[in-house]
């Protein structure tokens, strides 16, 4: 397991399209580095539940983008995750709707909503270490870290992870919308480590993200210690 540093925050960033598996690897890596977990995912899908709750147009950017200023939110680490709070509470399996999937998919693309998106995600890192999965993480949200992945999978083995999870989801759709948005594009983020893992397990996954991050650990202790 690698070492913790002691000069700064550590951010492992996982982005790649939907069913590569970056929730699921996120997860388990978090837990074998004993760091705190960010489903930046979810914050969107709080967006979205808001938005349908209180009767918000999610396909009127405007309307979304105003949503996003007034409603009350704050972060806390809760059970190794930091999660986004709305009013004080996590709205649960509320978000996992397939009304809230949709709607999800919807206020993602407003410029609006990922710059606000952004920054909240960038408080993250006050709550300690972290491994934060997404689209735009290390791309947008933490270019500046180390510590980048993009994973990946072959569309047949996506497709049945989706299938397995009882999700309906056009992926090939979603992955356009994804990567041809104006704001925060879905793409490979510079000097990241791309892993396809079709007909991997996540345990296979994240034992590969762990030794890639162990080795770039070690050359950051060799940098320091050579200064």
């Amino acid at each position: 397991m690698p070492a913790r540093q002691s000069s700064a925050t550590v951010i492992v960033a996982i982005d790649g399209p939907g069913a590569s598996g970056k929730s699921s690897t996120a997860r388990a890596l978090a837990k074998l580095l004993d760091f705190l977990y960010v489903d930046t995912g979810a914050m969107y899908r709080s967006l979205a539940w808001y938005c349908l709750v209180n009767a918000v147009d999610v396909n009127n950017p405007r309307s979304v983008g105003a949503a996003c200023k007034r409603w009350r939110t704050s972060l806390a680490a809760v059970d190794g995750q930091v999660q986004l709070l709305v009013g004080g509470k996590f709205p649960g399996d509320a978000i996992r709707t397939p009304a809230v999937t949709e709607a999800a998919s919807k206020v993602a693309v407003v410029p609006a909503v990922r710059q606000w998106m952004k920054l909240k995600q960038r408080e993250c890192r006050t709550f300690g270490n972290i491994v934060m999965e997404g689209r735009d993480i290390g791309t947008n949200v933490f270019p500046e870290t180390d510590f980048k992945f993009f994973l990946d999978a072959s569309p047949e083995e996506r497709a049945k992870r989706r299938a397995a999870q009882g999700v309906q989801e056009n992926l090939p759709e979603r992955d356009h919308r994804d990567s041809q948005r104006r704001a925060a594009p879905l793409m490979i983020p510079l000097g990241a480590a791309r892993i396809d893992n079709s007909g991997k397990t996540v345990a296979e996954t994240a034992q590969e993200i762990i030794a890639i991050v162990e080795q770039r650990m070690r050359l950051h202790s060799g940098r320091a210690h050579g200064s």
